[in-house]
């Protein structure tokens, strides 16, 4: 159990039945009546967030969380494979708890594995990923920085805009949480 006091965003907590991160909280002492203290709640299952607000001193139940860096190695069908570089052992993930992420995770890549009462329940790939351009239209000649953009597909099948001298076969560096291209490599 956890009590209002000891919230710090990061924290995981079950409210209702369902597990929730604690995106914000902040402690509020009116002039008239109890203490409270105000959250913005992240579920952990579905990423709707949420306000809640809670009793200065509520006990709640406080969720088992654990982050570990994995290594992405194939995928089978409906299950991305990673394994536990101290440990060594693979874990079987579902495509849709990899989500979105599954864009920027490379073979060999490295991702932050986030679980939840020993499930997995969401996967980070780092901030910044090396990918290779597998197709996008040739540039011109006379094409530059500034010229413009063009679509181009990577490795793993995300479509990223990059600039005009980018060609099929070079390696980007993209920012997955914007999904912006940053430079070539």
């Amino acid at each position: 159990m956890i009590s209002t006091n000891q919230f710090r965003n990061g924290t995981a907590i079950r409210v209702d039945g369902k597990r929730f991160t604690i995106l914000f909280f902040q402690h509020v002492k009116p002039g008239k009546g109890g203490a409270f203290v105000r959250t913005r709640l992240r579920n952990i299952d579905s990423g709707a967030v949420i306000e809640k607000t809670f009793r200065a001193g509520e006990k709640l139940e406080n969720v088992r969380t654990e982050s570990r860096q994995m290594t992405y190695l194939y995928r089978d069908g409906d299950l991305f494979y990673f394994m536990d570089s101290d440990t060594y052992e693979q874990v079987p993930v579902p495509v849709d708890v990899v989500g979105e992420a599954a864009g920027y995770i490379a073979e060999g890549g490295t991702v932050s594995v986030l679980s939840a009462d020993g499930e997995v329940v969401s996967v980070e790939p780092p901030a910044h990923v090396d990918l290779e351009v597998t197709e996008t239209d040739p540039g011109l000649k006379g094409d530059t920085a500034q010229g413009g953009n063009k679509p181009a597909t990577l490795e793993t099948g995300v479509v990223v805009q990059v600039p005009l001298f980018v060609n099929v076969g070079d390696r980007v560096r993209v920012d997955t949480r914007s999904n912006e291209y940053l430079t070539r490599v």
